[in-house]
């Protein structure tokens, strides 16, 4: 009979029905499970054996919304079994205060103090070899500049009028602006909202590569008193601007100002002068083909806003001068020259007993960095309205968008969040860099400077700034000058050992190019955050499991610490093999 069994020889019985989609969720192998358990049961006495399988079947029908977790943090006891409600995934939460406090003291023990005083010195050098070895490259391996055979040695010809490239057309129209120079310099110190609108060094290379392919003279740049910036630098503060003019002199006219009778010719208001707004990353034929018939029509153009505006695979005679501008022709300025080979010195000195070998950390943990990644820490409510705030502040209401779905977890687990100074520091000793390490911290104002530059001091107590590094008295001249400040920093990291950089930017991108074209293999680190917060998540992790996956995050980095520039990346970042060759030690 259709919907009844038969048990042994009795009478039949119905068999339950599943009602409504999915049947509050059994599904029909569990139903026939039952019955087939029922059926032994009732055939075989030995088959009562299988009551504890059909006992684990119904706890798996009816509480099957639950999760097993042999660590709840808040059990709920049903039986002999524990059971929590769904937690976040591995690496959503910060917890590296609880992961630091438990290995803090097997850091301590690794690297102590207990070494015999005649062991010390041969100690100190193993150590600094054992920081270094990852990074040796082969001996047959050199890199060597090679872009000057692409670039011409012939006499200018006339020139086809002057190129005017500005930040963008909302500045004061009367000058000629180009924040480039100022905003790239000034990336230790601002918000992501500035960052966006940000236009750095390389609009300068481009504008040179740019004047060149269009046989123009470029006006070198004029900065403006921002109400951001708040700095007056202009760019001879900045840069030596005598020895740009005369690297690029045979290759492309530099003038310091726009002649007076070009300006009579537009009533003296730049703003009359054609601008040619162009898509970002054009060809050599655009320019050709748009930008110089207009050009030679009216003896001057802009092009604002300038950003990106030059594409990243051009000719190699474009790319030549693309290479001397940015790694030749930019020099800072004497007084900036002067401190930072004084401040360099000093760091050398101090870390003597490392062989003068240093660490330089782009640390980006501002107020507005903060906001704008809105991930969480442990700041608690307080954090929380002090994070609104600052969006709101720097966005308003940007966050606050209807349908906008903001999630710290997602952030943190996608390596979206900037690092704290104790991850760096956690970091870094997992990565073998014990407390005699001297490292120098490049960086504006940390959020709760206090709290949160605390734990780096603790990891690393030789731990410089330059603040600390420089005197009052010489630091002066610099003050209320963001750009050379930042210039100072980066003339800090370039010259150190092994340059971390944690969240990206334009101040890292161009710096791993500087290093990278200077000294060959980049000892950089960048490391994976995705694979960082795994463990930083973890307050059960083990010291040696620690350091193993902070080992693995190193390599990954060294691996990367040569590499050749791909059509779609960056020359300013990736100089080889457009501006360095390989060649074969002698």
């Amino acid at each position: 009979m259709a919907g009844r069994i038969r048990l042994g020889g009795g009478a039949s019985s119905p068999m339950p029905e599943r009602r409504g989609k999915g049947g509050d969720g059994v599904s029909r192998s569990v139903w026939r499970l039952v019955h087939w358990a029922a059926v032994a049961t009732f055939r075989r006495r030995g088959a009562l054996l299988v009551v504890p399988l059909l006992y684990l079947a119904l706890t798996l029908v009816f509480l099957g919304r639950w999760e097993w977790d042999l660590k709840p943090p808040m059990p709920v006891r049903i039986g002999v079994a524990v059971l929590r409600r769904r937690v976040p995934p591995p690496g959503s939460v910060y917890r590296s205060p609880q992961v630091f406090q438990k290995l803090w003291p097997y850091m301590q023990a690794d690297l102590n103090h207990s070494i015999p005083f005649m062991l010390s010195k041969l100690y100190f050098v193993l150590h600094a070899v054992q920081l270094t070895a990852a990074w040796r490259h082969k001996a047959t391996q050199k890199w060597k500049p090679c872009f000057r055979k692409s670039l011409s040695q012939a006499e200018l010809p006339p020139s086809n009028g002057f190129l005017i490239i500005e930040a963008n057309g909302g500045l004061n129209q009367q000058r000629l602006s180009v924040s480039a120079l100022t905003n790239w310099l000034l990336s230790l110190y601002t918000s992501l909202k500035k960052i966006t609108s940000e236009f750095s060094v390389i609009q300068i290379s481009d504008a040179v590569a740019v004047a060149g392919l269009l046989n123009a003279t470029l006006v070198i740049p004029m900065f403006h008193f921002n109400s951001v910036w708040r700095d007056s630098s202009k760019f001879e503060d900045i840069f030596d601007e005598e020895y740009f003019t005369e690297i690029l002199k045979d290759h492309v006219r530099v003038v310091k100002e726009l002649p007076s009778d070009i300006l009579d010719r537009f009533d003296n208001n730049i703003s009359n002068i054609l601008n040619m707004r162009s898509r970002a990353l054009q060809s050599k034929t655009y320019y050709l083909e748009k930008v110089l018939p207009k050009l030679i029509e009216f003896g001057a153009i802009r092009i604002a806003p300038f950003s990106n505006r030059l594409a990243h695979s051009v000719p190699p005679s474009i790319q030549g001068l693309r290479c001397l501008t940015n790694f030749e022709a930019l020099r800072f300025s004497q007084p900036i020259r002067a401190l930072a080979d004084k401040m360099v010195d000093r760091m050398v000195t101090n870390s003597s007993k490392n062989g003068g070998k240093y660490i330089s950390v782009h640390l980006r943990f501002e107020q507005d960095m903060v906001a704008f990644s809105c991930c969480t820490y442990d700041g608690g409510q307080l954090e929380k309205d002090e994070m609104n705030k600052a969006r709101e502040r720097g966005w308003r209401g940007k966050f606050n968008r209807p349908g906008r779905v903001i999630s710290p977890e997602a952030n943190r687990r996608n390596g979206r969040c900037p690092l704290t100074p104790l991850e760096v520091g956690m970091m870094l000793r997992g990565m073998g860099f014990d407390n005699n390490t001297l490292v120098y911290v490049a960086s504006g104002k940390i959020y709760n400077t206090e709290k949160y530059m605390a734990p780096l001091h603790q990891l690393f107590p030789l731990l410089e700034t330059k603040d600390t590094l420089a005197s009052t008295y010489e630091l002066a001249p610099f003050k209320g000058h963001s750009s050379r400040l930042a210039a100072l920093d980066y003339s800090i990291c370039a010259h150190s050992e092994v340059f971390v950089t944690t969240q990206g930017g334009n101040f890292p991108h161009f710096l791993m190019g500087h290093r990278r074209y200077f000294n060959g293999h980049s000892k950089t680190i960048n490391p994976d955050k995705r694979k960082l917060v795994l463990s930083f998540d973890n307050p059960f992790i083990r010291w040696d499991r620690f350091k193993r996956n902070m080992q693995e995050v190193l390599h990954h980095s060294d691996v990367k610490g040569i590499s050749l520039r791909k059509p779609d990346a960056s020359l300013y970042t990736f100089p080889m093999p457009d501006c360095l060759c390989q060649q074969a030690e002698t």
